[in-house]
Parts: structure tokens; sequence; C-alpha cells
């Protein structure tokens, strides 16, 4: 093998060990995560892909994309579904949002794809957390979870409190913080696999493609359109950037260099020109904007935009 392919092979690898800490913002503890041995296979999915929203695609009703996994008319379905409640967001939909833009994100090549992959075991933390919740035997408990669970089990036998009474623990944010700083399974000071932390996680990254796709709606009277490489860098930069180490922030601006150009995106979500893409993505920018500011408050109301 030569040089060229050695080094190749190590940065292959480098990303797809980095990858998986994209949304952690620290080496150490993702280390410490590795070594527990978080088993993310066959998840139990409590909160389903759906979010059952009958009617809530009358905002804007699109067509199915064809020959395309990601559909964005499912993406706006959800975020409109996850606002149903006045200043709340619900957890399902919301969690169905993140289903669709994982998709999206698998779309853009394999690189970006490594994203994905920690974003599903976020979705994936807080959906096992419900089923905990709701004392269901299917709940896959990895370690930090049996924690999470002793903890709740303790809380409820102090409090003499039925199982039954927190059935509906996990149905939005608001309720989800309530429950969880009743129990005490949120720490302040150190990190756990708590729903809270693990919210706060995928809060970040919205607000980072949010500004991606806001920034891929923009059409300059002047000059040629930038491409979404850059892009994607530049909101990076203003988001994420600022929570991880050096080592992922040099990660993440390798896979962005192989994100695909303008082009694919019109194929991704069914449009001729830049003028359709953007009448399109204002849409979703709107939505997810809704979503991530509700979201926003209600970690502000509990101060937990910091939590470790």
């Amino acid at each position: 093998m030569g040089v060229k392919r050695k080094a190749a092979a190590a940065i292959l690898v480098l990303l797809l060990f980095l990858g998986s800490m994209w949304l952690q913002g620290g080496l150490d503890y993702q280390w410490d995560s590795c070594l527990k041995g978080y088993n993310q296979e066959n998840k139990i999915h409590q909160l389903s892909n759906s979010s059952g929203a009958d009617g809530a695609e009358g905002l804007w009703v699109l067509d199915e994309c064809p020959g395309q996994t990601f559909q964005v008319s499912l993406l706006l379905t959800h975020l409109s579904a996850a606002q149903a409640d006045t200043s709340d967001v619900l957890l399902q939909p919301y969690l169905s949002s993140w289903d669709e833009l994982v998709r999206f994100m698998e779309a853009l090549g394999p690189m970006v794809g490594l994203i994905s992959k920690e974003i599903e075991t976020k979705t994936s933390i807080i959906r096992q957390l419900a089923l905990l919740s709701e004392g269901n035997p299917e709940a896959e408990l990895g370690p930090d979870l049996n924690s999470i669970n002793s903890a709740i089990t303790e809380a409820g036998t102090k409090n003499n409190v039925k199982a039954s009474e927190h059935v509906d623990a996990y149905r939005s944010v608001r309720s989800m913080i309530l429950v969880e700083l009743d129990r005490g399974v949120v720490d302040f000071n150190h990190q756990t696999d708590s729903g809270c932390r693990t919210l706060l996680r995928l809060h970040r990254a919205l607000l980072w493609l949010k500004l991606f796709l806001e920034k891929l709606a923009e059409t300059p009277v002047t000059g040629r359109l930038r491409t979404p490489s850059d892009l994607c860098r530049e909101a990076y930069k203003s988001t994420l950037a600022k929570h991880h180490t050096w080592f992922v922030r040099k990660a993440a601006e390798l896979a962005f260099i192989a994100m695909p150009e303008r082009g694919f995106f019109y194929r991704l979500v069914c449009v001729q020109d830049q003028e359709e893409m953007s009448s399109m993505l204002r849409r979703v920018v709107q939505a997810i904007g809704e979503v991530y500011d509700r979201t926003e408050k209600a970690l502000e109301d509990n101060d937990m935009l910091n939590l470790p």
C-alpha cells in the first residue's frame, strides 16, 4: 500500500472514531463511554417514527419526492405536529423530525453520514427512557441507563408513586424536564445520559442544521452562489464548534469537504432551481426555528443550557 493510500486510510479511521464524538464536545467522556460499551443495536422505538398528526401537513401540502429516502414533506409534517402544545414541544414528533433529518444527512454521503449515527444514538436514549418510565420490559438498558433506572425506581419507592402516574412523563420537552428533575436523574455537575442532557445535545445540533439550511436558501443579489461545503462549515463554526475539541473540529472540516454540490440538493428536495429551493427551505427553517425556540426556552427556564 502506497503512502497516499495509507494516509487516506488513516484519515478515514480518524473520521470514524471522531464522528462518534460529534455531539459530546469532549474526548475524555467519549472514551469512557466506549469503555462502558453502551449498546445501541436493535433499538426499540417506543416513540414511533410516525408523528401521527392528522392534518398537520395542512400548512404546506407537498407531494412525496419519488426515489428519495429523505422526504421534506414528512419533515414539515413532524415539525408541525411537534408544536401541537402551546409553548411546548411534543417529543414523539420531535424525534420523528430527527429521524427525517438523519435521512437527510445520510443522503449527503458517508462522511456526513457518520454524524447522523451519533444523533441516532441520542434519539434512541430518549426513546429508551420513555420505555423505562412506563415500566416496559422491552427497554434495553446500557450501563448509564441502568443507573438512571435505579434512580427512577428509588424515587418511585420513596414517594410511593405508581408507575402508571408517569406514563406521560416523556410526552413533551417540559414534562420530561419536570419529571427528571423530580426524580433527581439530572446531574448539573457530571455527565449522564439523562433525557435532558441528551436533548441539549440534539438541540445544539438542530441549531447547526437550521443555520446551514438557512444559508443554503440564501440567494445573493450579485455574485456566485457559495458551495454547500463552505456554508455548512460556516454554520458549524458559529454553533457546534464552540462545544467541540480541536480534534473533533478538524474531523468535521474534513467531513464537510466531501459534501455534494448544490445541484444534488435540488434533486434531494425535488426542485428545479435555486429559487424553488429557497422557497422550500425557508419553510423548513421557519418550522425548525419554532421548535428550536420552544426547546431553548424550556431548557433556559430550568438552567439546563450548559449541562455537562
